[in-house]
């Protein structure tokens, strides 16, 4: 598939709105390592969750929305650039997971930061007179590679690391974070939901960009001790209260930003997106307790199965969105840096992704294939592969003995029945398309390893959610 450069014309509505009114402002919420049914919206019955239900409500809930990696940096820097991952070189969590000495393969080196010469989407905007801020995690390179190096005026909370500041008590203050002083026993998520609040006040004159990547719900898990205890009397083994609890705390942050929308007076021209940047996590380090539940999807965080890449997404954009609409179209995370510049009227650039404007206006899109290139194992047990939707069809490729497995996810969306042998045609084609996908966008696959011990045991070569990788 090309990239393409495009401006789609505007629909009837959203032309009128634009001449007729100011710009839109745009509010990205992301959350880390979120499961695609953590929510209530999405059909969890045990976390509560009114604030993104309330948001799902007054906007539109996407049933097969997915990230553009299985990780998250390479899944960050989609959402910034419109790009996949094979095109930034961001292919796998920064600075990622070497190779196994002795295992089968060699894979590839990640980039271990974000090139300056990749455009934001706060550099696509600011020419038309957005403020811009990064708020939270970033995880796309250190100094000299900053949020405010890739076009945001304002950091707050934005680093080279992966993970909440390293302390006794990672989510609780004080921390050491960019222009984020925190007081012992401030809460992280709570902060950084103050503090793109007060941006969001402050600039309600002006056309602005909030970028809202939390560090929740990412290990190692953390919550306030009340809300802990609170779940401890309920779930009785059936789910993780510390995680039950960081979810809440994390649909609380989403509520404060949306009173600080309200009260500043441009709800009616605010697009707000909520986004997780990859699957939900299945464990903790050794433990046998499960993090997550992703079910009925398969597998999580670091698999390109479905539970490792679909992921809830809720858009309000009262300008053009019907409320309480709920959109079964696949898109990816390349999609909504188009979408923004659509919506504000300015060109995206070259991009991978499409503007979902149609879909947000009641209309459709023209069908495509999604892909993933992810050639890494991962931390949790997913081995290097590439795989491609298109329609009902999932093919996954394995870069490790080169198997196939084919799916029908609009009967099997849990994956369980592989169908490569049944349907040889529907295979072949969709080996073929995502073979000239990769090699049009020069993807960098592994390579045999000329010094691999034919006894190594290998690791997630089923499936397995929760394998023991061996030594490296």
């Amino acid at each position: 598939m090309q990239r393409r450069t495009f401006l789609s014309s505007l629909t009837g509505a959203a032309l009128a709105a634009r001449t007729a009114a100011p710009p839109p402002n745009f509010v990205f919420i992301l959350a880390d390592d979120f499961g695609w049914r953590d929510l209530a919206c999405y059909g969890n019955q045990y976390f509560s969750t009114p604030n993104l239900d309330r948001l799902a409500s007054q906007g539109a809930r996407f049933t097969n929305a997915y990230a553009a990696c299985p990780v998250c940096s390479p899944t960050r820097a989609s959402i910034l650039t419109g790009k996949y991952p094979v095109h930034t070189g961001v292919t796998d969590w920064i600075p990622g997971r070497p190779s196994y000495e002795k295992g089968p393969i060699i894979t590839p080196r990640t980039a271990t930061e974000l090139k300056l010469s990749e455009v934001t989407m706060a550099e696509r905007l600011k020419p038309a007179g957005y403020r811009s801020a990064s708020v939270g995690k970033w995880h796309l390179g250190g100094q000299g590679f900053s949020p405010t190096d890739q076009g945001f005026d304002v950091n707050i909370g934005g680093n080279q690391s992966g993970s909440p500041p390293r302390s006794p008590k990672p989510y609780f203050g004080p921390w050491d974070l960019p222009n984020l002083p925190g007081a012992p026993g401030d809460f992280l998520t709570e902060r950084l939901a103050q503090a793109a609040s007060g941006f969001i006040r402050q600039n309600s004159a002006n056309p602005f960009l909030v970028y809202l990547p939390h560090y929740s719900v990412h290990i190692p898990l953390g919550a306030r001790e009340v809300d802990v205890a609170r779940h401890k009397e309920k779930a009785q083994g059936r789910y993780n209260p510390t995680y039950a609890a960081m979810v809440e705390s994390l649909d609380q942050s989403v509520g404060l930003v949306l009173d600080a929308i309200d009260q500043a007076g441009v709800a009616d021209r605010t697009m707000v997106m909520f986004f997780g940047d990859n699957g939900g996590l299945r464990y903790e380090g050794k433990s046998t307790q499960a993090v997550t539940d992703n079910a009925p999807l398969r597998a999580g965080k670091g698999h390109l199965y479905e539970g490792g890449i679909r992921e809830p997404l809720i858009v309000r954009y009262p300008r053009l969105l019907k409320a309480g609409a709920v959109i079964d179209t696949p898109v990816s995370s390349v999609d909504f840096l188009p979408t923004f510049c659509q919506a504000a009227g300015v060109a995206p650039g070259e991009v991978d992704g499409v503007s979902l404007m149609p879909l947000l206006g009641g209309g459709k899109l023209k069908p495509r294939p999604l892909f993933w290139h992810y050639p890494h194992y991962s931390n949790q047990g997913g081995e290097p592969g590439s795989a491609i939707r298109e329609g009902r069809w999932k093919l996954i490729e394995f870069h490790q003995g080169g198997r196939r497995e084919l799916f029908d996810l609009d009967q099997d969306p849990g994956e369980t029945r592989n169908l490569i042998s049944k349907e040889p045609a529907v295979a072949r084609k969709r080996a073929a398309t995502l073979d000239a996908w990769r090699k049009k966008s020069g993807a960098v696959m592994p390579q045999k390893n000329p010094n691999a011990d034919p006894a190594w045991p290998g690791w997630g070569l089923t499936g397995e959610e929760k394998p023991t990788p061996p030594a490296s």
